[in-house]
């Protein structure tokens, strides 16, 4: 895999650095984000952003810290902002380096002077900390510091006003401040005995947010600061600023937390190094002993479905079984009547409480059969009463053994971005990842009680399999090559969508292994990109390939055409279900193809999307937990058929697998805009062609 690498004489170029962002976290739900060159393009841009309550909102506290180099009275400012149009002060242009690890690191030069800055979150903690080290300087160097703060909510933005408290209250090494009554008080010290702070409280206005600004949104803020801290600092010499939530005691003790942290960080220096370490800072502990996954960084906080998605590629593909368990005890705990709480319950997303099942059978790879059926075995069976019984009606188990979903002006399934008011794809009805995602579930409790000799639960449950398949095939299968996308009393909704490779790549499938075979052709041709699978095919006439920068046009296009990882595992997974390892070489490139994603957009990480055409921009949140744990999973489906560890296909199988394979990946049918197959014997629902709808 390539190294981690920033061409050097581009950093000055705003047109580059400002489209590389930077995050780190600290395990507990806060983060620091901004880009390369610290010059904030969002409102969700600061140096601390952090809960301030039990709750999983989180607050921009210290929004940036200016930095100027004063040497014969003469002032060099090295911060980057913009105000309206113009960027002021224009230190970018001092920027000599960056590395992103151990730690972020810029380099300043300015004439004889070269400033070192080293930005440090201090996990478990709500604390950063900035190393500047002077490596060079010809005089006396003087170093100021002056933060803005901006003490609110990070989807919102501040507005200068009266009520702010602009004082601020010395401590040990440095002074306290805090804006408003109800948040904590920000200790802001340094490390450096004689360093002076001098008060000096105003407002700084229009901070322009050119990121929000595309949006659609307001994009502009003011800033108050209370002041600068000022030192000197001589050449080889380190100064530590430390912004925190708690005080710290002694100069002694940022100069040891610093250290101790720094040492402890690992090397993010290739594409899994890079994953490995944006996986960990996705899973966050609360207190009150609550382990959540936070979905994407930096807007989004706990989204039920896509934690349950992405746990096994995120925590498992690291053997961190502890915090999977952690995230699954956290949610069981909040469940009532067989539903899961918030954004993971079944009424407001119909297929979150069954990806809880795919998270489980993964998990028993690294726990056992028998750990998962006595920890976990009793929610697993409440979860699928809960559907027998119904979700008012929204949500509900028919009885030909397939689950409804439906309701006016929602959309339950993952596809639920809104546009005007109205779903983007509502999807009423049987939609087919959800069946297939109920078929599973079934079969795996079933599989576990029979195992565990739970009788009653295997009398009451072991004809719905076959129900379930039966009426599948009956309703989705539009015979002769994939999947209905949903089902309804009105409409057979015949869209290629990624939705059918779900039903592919499940442990329990409903298809046979020709029926896989074809789907799999059928996404190869329409939905198969080098950044995952399109949403829609690009022959739909409601496909929508840009994913332009105002929200409107960005929710039409991520259901109807951007590209998503998620689904890609299960593409991988299929693929060598019936190759095995002869897919090995095809998924190597398949994840090799993601390489250079890790030093664009948020470095190290992964974004939620991609545009549905090339050259396939990076759209969406930065850092998303789907798309990371999503290519993690793949890297181990990968590792494990490098290593020999999938399980060998008897003689039958293997020459059923090969003349399958030739379907997979050899796409000898062109693709054909509509169908024209019969409609089901039993055929009151009208087929909705690709073709004909507008």
């Amino acid at each position: 895999m390539s190294a981690l690498t920033f061409d050097k004489s581009e950093l000055g170029n705003l047109e580059y650095s400002l489209q590389r962002e930077m995050l780190a976290t600290d395990r507990k739900g806060g983060y620091m984000s901004t880009t390369i060159v610290c010059c904030n393009t969002r409102k969700y841009h600061g140096l601390m952003v952090a809960p301030i309550d039990e709750s999983d909102e989180t607050y921009v506290l210290l929004s940036s810290l200016d930095e100027t180099v004063i040497q014969h009275n003469q002032s060099f400012n090295l911060a980057l902002h913009r105000f309206r149009g113009v960027y002021e002060p224009r230190g970018h242009k001092y920027i000599t380096d960056f590395e992103y690890t151990p730690t972020p690191t810029i380099t300043y030069r300015v004439g004889g002077v070269i400033l070192r800055k080293e930005l440090l979150w201090i996990h478990k903690r709500t604390q950063l900390m900035i190393r500047y080290t002077l490596v060079d300087a010809h005089s006396d160097t003087t170093l100021r510091l002056r933060p803005f703060f901006a003490f609110r909510n990070k989807h919102s933005l501040s507005k200068a006003n009266m009520e702010a408290n602009g004082r601020s209250y010395p401590i040990q090494g440095g002074v306290k401040c805090r804006l408003y009554e109800g948040f904590p008080w920000l200790y802001l010290q340094t490390d450096k005995a004689d360093a002076e702070f001098v008060a000096a409280p105003d407002w700084y206005y229009g901070f322009e947010y050119p990121e929000e600004i595309k949006r659609g949104y307001d994009g502009y803020e003011d800033l108050l600061t209370t002041g600068y801290f000022e030192m000197n600092i001589k050449k080889g010499e380190s100064v530590i600023f430390s912004a925190a939530t708690d005080e710290m005691a002694t100069s002694q003790t940022i100069t040891e937390i610093y250290e101790a942290s720094l040492a402890r960080r690992t090397h993010k220096i290739d594409f899994l190094s890079c994953l490995h370490h944006s996986a960990r800072q996705f899973v966050v502990r609360r207190s009150g002993g609550r382990t959540e996954m936070v979905a994407g960084y930096p807007w989004y906080g706990t989204v039920g479905r896509d934690t349950l998605i992405a746990l096994p590629g995120v925590v498992l593909e690291q053997g961190y079984k502890e915090d999977c368990m952690d995230v699954l005890d956290t949610m069981v705990r909040g469940m009532h009547d067989g539903d899961f709480a918030g954004s993971a319950s079944a009424w407001v997303a119909a297929d979150a409480p069954l990806w809880f099942f795919w998270t489980l059978q993964n998990l028993e790879k690294h726990i056992g059969a028998k750990e998962v059926w006595s920890r976990y075995g009793e929610a697993m069976k409440s979860v699928l009463e809960a559907y027998r019984r119904g979700f008012g009606g929204r949500v509900v188990l028919h009885d030909n053994g397939l689950i409804w979903a439906a309701a006016d002006g929602e959309a339950l399934t993952w596809m639920n971005t809104k546009v005007d008011g109205r779903p983007v794809a509502q999807r009423a009805g049987y939609a087919v990842e959800i069946e297939a995602l109920w078929y599973n579930a079934v079969c795996y409790t079933l599989y576990l009680a029979r195992k565990m000799k739970d009788k009653a639960f295997v009398e009451r449950w072991e004809d719905m399999p076959q129900r379930t398949k039966e009426s599948f095939i009956a309703k989705f299968w539009l015979g002769s090559d994939y999947l209905a996308d949903y089902v309804n009393n009105d409409e057979v909704n015949d869209f290629r969508r990624s939705n059918m490779i779900v039903a592919c790549g499940l442990d329990y499938t409903m298809l046979d292994e020709e029926q896989t075979a074809n789907v799999l052709s059928v996404v190869r041709q329409h939905l198969l990109t080098s950044r995952g699978l399109r949403s829609l095919s690009p022959r739909n006439p409601l496909y929508e390939p840009s994913y332009a920068d105002d929200q409107r046009s960005q929710d039409l296009a991520s259901r109807n055409g951007s590209i998503w990882i998620w689904p890609l595992m299960f593409y991988v997974k299929s693929c060598f279900a019936i190759l095995g390892d002869q897919f090995l070489n095809r998924a190597e490139e398949i994840l090799a193809a993601f390489n250079d994603e890790i030093q664009t957009a948020c470095i190290g990480s992964v974004s939620e999307c991609f545009e549905g055409d090339p050259p396939f921009h990076a759209r969406g949140c930065l850092s998303q937990a789907t798309s990371v744990g999503g290519l993690l999973y793949i890297s181990d489906l990968v590792e494990s058929h490098r290593k020999g560890a999938a399980p060998a296909k008897d003689a039958k199988s293997t020459k059923a697998g090969s003349k399958s394979a030739a379907k997979a990946e050899t796409s000898a049918k062109s693709a054909k805009t509509t169908k024209t197959a019969a409609e089901p014997k039993k055929a009151t629902p009208k087929r909705t062609s690709a073709a004909k709808k507008k």
